[in-house]
């Protein structure tokens, strides 16, 4: 294999660059990435520490391994795929040939449609993004962050430390209930209340008001938020839109079998928040967006791609996030989701520092803690040993 492209020049798409090297890959390398930093940044921060501005731009570059010879073509977007012929195109009109693929593309914010001609309206997904919102923060504007998932959670709760007014709205019942389940959401929307944030939970927005400029929200139920800022994070929507005519299978993402390589073609894998595949360990289909399993599906994606067909293993992580809010780390490994019989096995949620544990028809498949980390890891070894790949 000679010619490899990584298209993405976030973490998968960097840490696949690196594993390709580690793995043997002495070939050509061409990385492809829409934005122009380079190392490229953790994303993470840009909701808490460099949005606060308690961290500088050099603390959120990533680290990138030497010696990677890499052929960068930053500030280039791939425009069209043709996977038979293994052609990249790119604005512009080049077109880049390959002998193996990794798509690393990730995902864009959904925006409030009826925000779309006012200012003072913000999404959360680039550095670009991050700075411009900690500028519209300076000067004690009011802040209304629509969407109480773990973006708009991070956002209230960094928007409250630096002293500033804010209100959460959400259309469902409570704060990432859709992710964890009532019991949690009811922990984290007590969490918010307690440091001062109101919140409008079970209404949607109805309209954006105010002449060039947001003014304030209309919700769907008649009330109304007074905002100078609006922080929209109702979630993402993968970056498929350029392989529409590829060749690839699309569903929610890249459409991928257990080894993170592409159904259907030859020479392609995906990783990070645009890869959707089967996971081995929980027998469901799975597309995660968050760091950890950006990373450790890079390096699975590479094998992948080196090994080819019929000798790569497949991926079977314990997918684990985290979230900071104020004093707060929520951290979740294995498989939870709001329908799961959820249990309190250690501390308390009252005194933030507890462990709950989620099943399904009795079996644990996840947990989740808030300030108990060590604990945590205990219950991971358990879904492990339940879990174990064969």
């Amino acid at each position: 294999m000679d010619r490899i492209v990584v298209v993405g020049g976030g973490l998968a798409g960097i840490r696949a660059a690196e594993a390709l090297r580690r793995g043997g890959h002495t070939g050509q390398l061409t990385l492809v990435g829409e934005e122009t930093h380079f190392p490229p940044y953790d994303r993470p921060p840009l909701s808490k520490q460099l949005l606060a501005g308690t961290w500088d731009l050099d603390r959120v570059l990533l680290r990138v391994e030497d010696g990677l010879e890499l052929d960068l073509k930053l500030g280039r977007r791939a425009t069209s795929l043709d996977a038979r012929g293994k052609r990249l195109t790119l604005d512009g009109g080049e077109e880049l040939s390959y002998d193996g693929l990794v798509i690393a593309t990730g995902a864009t914010p959904r925006h409030l449609p009826a925000a779309a001609d006012h200012g003072g309206v913000f999404v959360l997904r680039t550095l670009e993004d991050c700075l411009a919102l900690r500028d519209a923060l300076t000067g004690s504007p009011r802040v209304a962050v629509v969407g109480a998932g773990f973006i708009g959670c991070e956002v209230a709760a960094t928007c409250r430390q630096l002293g500033l007014d804010v209100t959460i709205v959400e259309f469902l019942p409570l704060p990432l209930v859709r992710v964890v389940g009532p019991v949690i959401g009811e922990a984290c929307a007590e969490l918010h209340r307690d440091n001062g944030v109101k919140l409008m939970l079970g209404v949607g927005v109805a309209g954006v008001e105010g002449h060039t400029r947001v003014e304030r929200l209309s919700l769907a139920d008649g009330t109304t938020v007074d905002a100078d800022v609006v922080v929209v994070g109702i979630g993402v929507s993968p970056n498929t839109e350029w392989l529409e005519e590829s060749g690839l299978t699309l569903d929610n993402g890249i459409v991928c079998d257990e080894t993170c390589a592409a159904v259907g073609v030859d020479g392609v894998v995906a990783t990070g928040d645009i890869a959707r595949w089967p996971n081995p360990r929980f027998g469901a289909v799975m597309r995660i967006e968050h760091w950890t399993n950006a990373a450790e599906q890079a390096e699975a994606a590479a094998a992948t791609l080196l090994a080819g067909p019929g000798s790569a293993q497949p991926f079977g992580p314990i997918p684990y996030f985290w979230s900071d809010q104020y004093d707060v780390k929520y951290a979740s490994v294995g498989m939870i989701g709001p329908d799961d019989d959820v249990e309190v096995v250690e501390g308390s949620v009252e005194d933030r520092k507890f462990v709950a544990t989620y099943t399904q028809g009795g079996k644990l498949v996840g947990a989740f803690s808030c300030n108990h980390p060590r604990a945590l890891m205990q219950w991971r070894k358990q879904i492990e040993e339940l879990t174990a790949l064969t």
